[in-house]
């Protein structure tokens, strides 16, 4: 399944840096998102490294999720593709 990495997760003072909202193609509703939770993200970076996260909570009632990945994700990450596994 495809994803779209929307940005990252930010307060008035603090950007969290591995943190990102994601919003997954045919999700629409927060209960469609709230199953996802718990599911695998990898997002491959130009270089070829893959970075892993996982899915942590759904985000508004769009259908958006939080994902929480392993290390700092960065600035060039934010609007693009991410796949979702198991």
């Amino acid at each position: 399944m495809k994803a779209l990495i929307f940005n990252f997760r930010i307060s008035r003072h603090t950007q969290h840096s591995n943190h990102m909202i994601i919003q997954v193609s045919g999700v629409s509703t927060r209960d469609n998102a709230k199953q996802l939770v718990g599911k695998t993200l990898v997002w491959k970076s130009p270089a070829g490294k893959e970075l892993k996260g996982k899915v942590a909570a759904p985000h508004g009632n769009k259908g958006a999720v939080r994902a929480i990945f392993e290390t700092g994700m960065p600035g060039q990450s934010v609007g693009s593709e991410v796949k979702l596994g198991e």
